[in-house]
C-alpha cells in the first residue's frame, strides 16, 4: 500500500457507485490491493485504510466529524465501501484513503526530497 516505487504513478480514483449507495476505490496498486485483501478483519479495521466523514456545516445540523461505520468489500480490482447508514442526498462527505499513498518517487529518494509523512488521497464527494 505504501511505497517509494514508481510502479503505479496513477492516482487512486474515488467516487460514488452509480446508485450512490457506496463509495468505489479503483486504480489501486495491485500490491496494495493484495495487502488489503490479506488483512484479517478488514471490515473492522477499515478506518486504518479508508475514512469517510460527513462534512460539517451542511444544512443538516446532525453532521458531525465522526468516521462513518460500514463494510469494505474487495473485488478483483476495486474496493467498495458500503456505509452502515445510507448516504444522505445533498450532503458532502470527505473521503480519506491511504491506498496508493507514497512517500515519494525514486528520483525524490535519490535527491533527498522525500516527504517525511505519507500523504493520503482526499476528496469531497457530494451525494
Amino acid at each position: 500500500m505504501i511505497s517509494c516505487s514508481p510502479a503505479n504513478n496513477k492516482p487512486i480514483l474515488i467516487g460514488f457507485s452509480p446508485d450512490s449507495t457506496a463509495i468505489v476505490f479503483s486504480d489501486i496498486d495491485p500490491a496494495g490491493l493484495l495487502q488489503v485483501r490479506n488483512t484479517p478483519g478488514i471490515d473492522t479495521v477499515y478506518s486504518d485504510v479508508i475514512s469517510v466523514i460527513p462534512v460539517s456545516g451542511e444544512s443538516d445540523s446532525t453532521a458531525t466529524e465522526r468516521t462513518l461505520a460500514g463494510k469494505v468489500r474487495i473485488t478483483d480490482s476495486t474496493i467498495v465501501f458500503n456505509p452502515s447508514e445510507p448516504f444522505i442526498a445533498g450532503r458532502s462527505y470527505r473521503v480519506i484513503s491511504y491506498l496508493n499513498a507514497k512517500f515519494g518517487s525514486a528520483s525524490m529518494m535519490l535527491t533527498g526530497k522525500l516527504n517525511s509523512r505519507v500523504k493520503p488521497a482526499q476528496v469531497i464527494l457530494k451525494r
